[in-house]
């Protein structure tokens, strides 16, 4: 694997040796695109529990809402809670990473960057894409919310910035599929790390249940099971378009098309 393996890290990191702090000096800024019902806040949960990752949670959401009118639970909760203002919240994430961490994971919906949100800051960062099939994508958002478009579940937005990079790499950037990270998490984060050129820790793997200071207010409408998990769990079984709601199976038809333009790229 490339990148530079790191020590165990020390409880307190003030106590670090002076040449583990030196190979941490330039934070990488992950970008990770998702939509919604895509084990996106388990792959929080595991960058967030890594020693040398601060963490942010879906921080268009608030921008989101206020542009669009949408009604979404604990909205106003949500509003109160981060910037409205898009260009603010970009100079979050290009900015300062919370406590001086080398690693600023930064869990995004694709579904949340309006076309008026500039998407400039984008090349910034390094970017990954976190896909998952439409099918089980859409089951379990209508398990939380009952109506559903298109564009709720970001497929089309996340295929338009996995060009966008693409375009400026030249090359594919990295993307993991959710049944793959749940089929074998150890072997499909390695790989993620790799692409990002950090180093894999055993500590992704596994994390204490319970809430954590990174997570939206919004966790109480859709974190119960996150916060009851100590792990990924165990690969879930497929859900086929036959057993789609009618009025869901026009959406999961798009929006295959660009899942699986992105799965051929996959790890």
């Amino acid at each position: 694997m490339s990148g530079i393996v790191l020590p165990e890290a020390p409880e307190d990191l003030s106590e670090a040796p002076p040449a583990m702090l030196a190979e941490l000096d330039e934070p990488v800024r992950i970008a990770m695109w998702s939509g919604p019902r895509n084990i996106s806040t388990a792959m929080m949960r595991s960058f967030g529990n890594r020693f040398d990752t601060a963490a942010v949670d879906e921080p268009f959401y608030a921008a989101y809402l206020a542009h669009t009118g949408l009604d979404h639970p604990m909205r106003e909760e949500v509003l109160a809670s981060q910037s409205r203002d898009w260009r603010q919240v970009v100079n979050q994430l290009i900015g300062p990473v919370p406590d001086e961490k080398p690693v600023f994971y930064q869990k995004h919906m694709t579904h949340h960057m309006l076309p008026e949100f500039g998407r400039g800051w984008i090349d910034q960062v390094k970017s990954a894409f976190l896909i998952r099939a439409p099918e089980s994508v859409l089951a379990s958002y209508v398990d939380k919310r009952a109506e559903v478009t298109l564009r709720d579940i970001g497929f089309v937005e996340q295929f338009e910035i996995f060009e966008q990079v693409a375009e400026r790499l030249g090359e594919a950037p990295p993307v993991v599929d959710a049944a793959d990270i749940l089929a074998d998490p150890r072997r499909t984060l390695a790989a993620l790390c790799d692409a990002l050129a950090i180093p894999f820790r055993d500590e992704m793997l596994a994390w204490p249940p319970g809430r954590r200071r990174e997570d939206g207010v919004w966790a109480p409408v859709w974190y119960q099971a996150v916060e009851a998990s100590t792990g990924f769990g165990p690969p879930r079984g497929a859900v086929s378009f036959d057993a789609l709601a009618d009025p869901l199976k026009p959406i999961a038809t798009v929006a295959r098309t660009y899942y699986e333009k992105m799965r051929a790229y996959r790890l």
